[in-house]
């Protein structure tokens, strides 16, 4: 007795392939986007960690293009979340502010900053002209 041996070919579906890659591209694209909005996002205001002083009159600041200031508790500069030295500071300043010369500038202060960092920060913004000033602090009980 003879055996014939049959050519069995398997079809391969590759369906699911091709959806694996589309969900897998989806996902990229969704994260990619979602890392941009939450990076690029006006509601995230300042990563410093400053304990803001207490009033009893404070109001939201409102308005989307602003600069922040922020004087830590240890004396350090911030500009936009970004360190700058004391001697640089007006010149900062002046950099953020030549693409909008009428944007709003928050300024943030640590209660356990030293009243002379906020002098020098309070002549940086009188020296450059700056009208639109805001001074953050938490709503007292």
């Amino acid at each position: 007795m003879i055996k014939i041996k049959s050519k069995k070919g398997y079809l391969i579906a590759l369906e699911s392939v091709a959806m694996t890659d589309i969900v897998m591209n989806m996902f990229i694209f969704f994260f990619i986007s979602f890392s941009l909005i939450y990076t690029f996002s006006p509601t995230i205001v300042s990563r410093i960690s400053v304990n803001l002083p207490k009033a009893s009159s404070a109001v939201a600041l409102e308005g989307s293009e602003k600069v922040i200031i922020a004087i830590s508790g240890e004396g350090e500069y911030f500009i936009n979340d970004d360190r700058v030295k004391a001697g640089d500071l007006k010149k900062a300043l002046r950099a953020r502010l030549s693409d909008n010369p009428d944007i709003s500038l928050l300024l943030k202060i640590d209660g356990a900053a030293q009243f002379g960092r906020v002098a020098k920060a309070l002549d940086a913004i009188n020296e450059l002209n700056i009208s639109r000033v805001s001074v953050a602090a938490v709503k007292g009980e």
